[in-house]
């Protein structure tokens, strides 16, 4: 499966951007994704992440309640809706997937699939 993330883009703090992971190459359904992050200097770090069927989903402590990830398997789309965003959320963001059927993980090494990552940039 390919990933192209998007709708990264420059943002005050408080404010809000949606991002979106668009899937192409293989029946997306069987796939769970995960979405991580990179700030320069840093580790990468595991974000949001939902299984294959949008049942479950799992949330760095960080983000709840600010992030919400989505799927829309018709589409072959996954969503990272996040609000109330901080300095500290500045980062290159990746979308990536598993072909696996359990609950998302935080590993990512978990994931053989990951896009090109869109820049999210949060001023203060």
């Amino acid at each position: 499966v390919q990933l192209q993330a998007s709708g990264g883009g420059l943002v005050q703090a408080e404010g809000s951007l949606r991002l979106s992971c668009a899937a192409s190459g293989d029946s997306f359904n069987n796939y769970a994704v995960g979405w991580f992050r990179q700030a320069p200097g840093k580790e990468r770090e595991f974000v949001a992440g939902i299984d294959r069927n949008g049942r479950r989903t799992k949330y760095a402590e960080s983000m709840k309640g600010r992030f919400t990830i989505s799927r829309d398997n018709a589409e072959n789309t996954v969503s990272l809706q996040m609000n109330s965003l901080k300095p500290e959320d500045t980062a290159v963001y990746y979308c990536t997937a598993t072909y696996y059927s359990g609950p998302p993980t935080r590993i990512p090494t978990d994931y053989e699939y990951w896009g090109q990552g869109t820049l999210v940039t949060v001023s203060s």
